[in-house]
């Protein structure tokens, strides 16, 4: 009787109110129900040792920011149309890291302190949108792990969802959004389940409610990062700049989809 083959599993992640939302799918196509887990490197480092990990987090942080952030940023966004403002600027990583101290603990002063670093290290003299100092302190998880390991910089790739959506749209962006005064859209929401669906995602999955801890755009865009993790691992997708820098820690600056 032959040996069974090792299987092959792919995830797509995001953030998420509950920590992260993982979608974990075979190579061969089967998809499982979406999961939210509280640590990114419960994901990694799971006994399913995904090949390959989409997951909509910056990954690698500049010393100094250029003008308008990081390059992966500035060749996305002009791509987006009216989607462009969900690609945040990213500062640098001394920035990034004063958002997440310990001292002072008031996430006010933090954020001001972040800022204040961040035009301090960046080319043009400008700081963050405040949306994005919500999610530093996933982005330093992010970094901290993969800085502890070289190697998984060959598994774990950032990613976009609107990016992502704009693949599966005949690379076109969208013209509707997912949030309106942050409230979720239907009919932009509903354009995304079908482009999801269009891409092998099953609908009954896509449709379902989202996992506790976790929205009905958190699990959204995972699906979109899983669509992703599957062209990285067919290698269709394609990386934004196609030669990315590196950072002081070697961790590649780029987005995919």
């Amino acid at each position: 009787m032959a040996e069974r083959q090792t299987e092959t599993w792919l995830a797509g992640v995001d953030g998420c109110p509950g920590g992260w939302i993982v979608v974990f799918a075979r190579a061969d196509g089967e998809v499982e129900p979406p999961r939210v887990v509280t640590r990114f490197a419960d994901i990694v480092l799971s006994p399913k040792q995904p090949a390959i990990v989409a997951v909509d987090v910056p990954i690698g942080l500049p010393r100094q920011s250029p003008a308008k952030g990081r390059l992966a940023e500035s060749a996305v966004r002009p791509l987006l149309g009216g989607r462009k403002s969900s690609v945040f600027r990213i500062p640098s990583r001394s920035a990034v890291y004063a958002s997440v101290a310990p001292a002072p603990a008031d996430a006010r002063e933090r954020f001001f302190m972040a800022c204040r670093i961040a035009r301090e290290t960046s080319d043009d003299g400008k700081a963050f949108a405040k949306q994005g100092f919500y999610i530093l302190d996933k982005v330093v998880e992010v970094d901290t792990l993969l800085r502890g390991d070289a190697a998984l910089t060959r598994r774990v790739f950032e990613t976009h969802p609107e990016l992502a959506f704009r693949r599966m749209n005949g690379d076109r962006p969208l013209d509707l959004p997912k949030k309106i005064k942050s409230s979720n859209s239907r009919p932009g929401l509903e354009l995304r389940r079908d482009l999801l669906a269009g891409a092998g995602i099953p609908r009954a999955l896509i449709d379902a409610a989202p996992p506790h801890g976790a929205a009905d755009d958190d699990m959204i865009d995972a699906f979109a990062c899983l669509v992703t993790a599957r062209r990285i691992h067919a290698k269709a997708a394609r990386s934004y700049p196609e030669e990315p820098p590196r950072d002081d820690y070697g961790l590649p600056m780029a987005i995919w989809a």
